[in-house]
């Protein structure tokens, strides 16, 4: 059976075109990843950006989000329309909950949902940023829910470091994303800051304790990168570490994302990308056996139960393989008997 319509050239230039407007960090870590990766990462990216705007733009579950299924009804379908979006969702072996469980994180955005606990707000960046680690996961091959759930790991972590960062711009606009109950347990009381967001030293504690969390998933997703096809790995392990370190710009000024934005000096962004080169993450055993986050378990499982689609199961193959025999090599070795005296 044929492989999907590759993608044309066009296409992918209108994707990056977008992604490098609106992303400087993914773009610049995108430009590490191989080109048979970089390709359909960008318009995944496009199509993402477009929901987020369309959903911005008119708001709720409402026309924006019924137009956004019609286009993937029409990408799984292979419409001409969405020749681009197809080629990679369906090429990839992309199942259809991912894409669905991200327009359903937009559509909270939109209608200003807040979170009461940490629990929560995992449920929303697992909608919103998790569904992003699957499907790159699954675009360079990783398809074994370890560096599935890994993969997630590392979505969540970046969407919790954007919203630590953005403490100060997200309520002014009367947005909040910090979990209500850490909130209430340092003495802020959401509607008061809300009303008046002021940086002091209980929403530094709130703050520094999100950004631990998402110190110990970059940790986990480390192990994944590992496992990655070894010239997917710089481009990867370049978005972990500029991501964290934006926590780190946070935790710099005492965690006052308020008063201020975090930025990583261009300086220092690229010395990271250097780094990401050279450098590659431990294979921990132990982080990678780590279950999944509770809600990325359903991303890892439907992701993991795909079918790769026929022009892909040259790859997947070959990717198996390595798998079994790293298996085989952490298996203890058998005890031999000894002979006579």
């Amino acid at each position: 059976m044929p492989g999907p319509e590759p993608l044309r050239a066009a296409d992918v230039a209108a994707c990056r075109a977008v992604l490098r407007r609106n992303s400087r960090t993914f773009h610049a870590a995108s430009l590490l990843l191989p080109a048979r990766v970089r390709a359909p990462a960008s318009v995944l990216y496009g199509f993402c950006r477009v929901a987020d705007d369309t959903v911005d733009l008119h708001g709720g579950r409402g026309p924006a989000i019924a137009a956004l299924r019609a286009r993937l009804d029409a990408a799984y379908a292979g419409a001409p329309q969405e020749r681009a979006l197809g080629a990679v969702l369906r090429g990839h072996g992309i199942p259809r909950l991912v894409p669905e469980m991200l327009l359903e994180g937009l559509a909270w955005d939109a209608e200003g949902r807040r979170y009461a606990t940490r629990e929560a707000l995992f449920d929303y960046a697992a909608r919103v940023a998790g569904t992003v680690g699957a499907m790159m996961a699954l675009l360079m091959g990783a398809r074994s829910p370890q560096s599935l759930a890994r993969a997630c790991d590392l979505g969540v972590a970046m969407q919790l470091t954007n919203i630590a960062r953005d403490v100060g711009e997200d309520a002014r606009a009367g947005r909040l994303y910090l979990p209500l109950d850490a909130l209430r347990a340092a003495g802020l009381e959401p509607e008061d800051f809300l009303a008046a967001p002021r940086f002091g030293p209980a929403l530094a504690g709130v703050v520094r304790e999100l950004l631990q969390v998402a110190d110990g998933l970059y940790r986990r997703a480390g192990a994944g990168i590992a496992r990655l096809p070894v010239d997917c790995r710089p481009g990867i392990e370049a978005a972990r570490r500029m991501y964290a370190a934006i926590g780190d710009e946070v935790l710099r000024h005492g965690g006052d994302s308020v008063t201020r934005r975090a930025v990583v000096p261009r300086g220092r962004q690229l010395r990271l990308l250097a780094r990401s080169l050279v450098a590659a993450p431990w294979p921990s055993a132990a982080a990678l056996a780590q279950p999944p986050l509770a809600a990325n378990q359903a991303l890892v499982e439907a992701s993991a139960a795909e079918p790769l689609p026929p022009s892909s199961h040259g790859l997947g193959a070959v990717i198996e393989l390595f798998e079994r025999l790293e298996r085989r090599d952490r298996a203890p070795l058998p005890l031999v008997a000894r002979g006579g005296p």
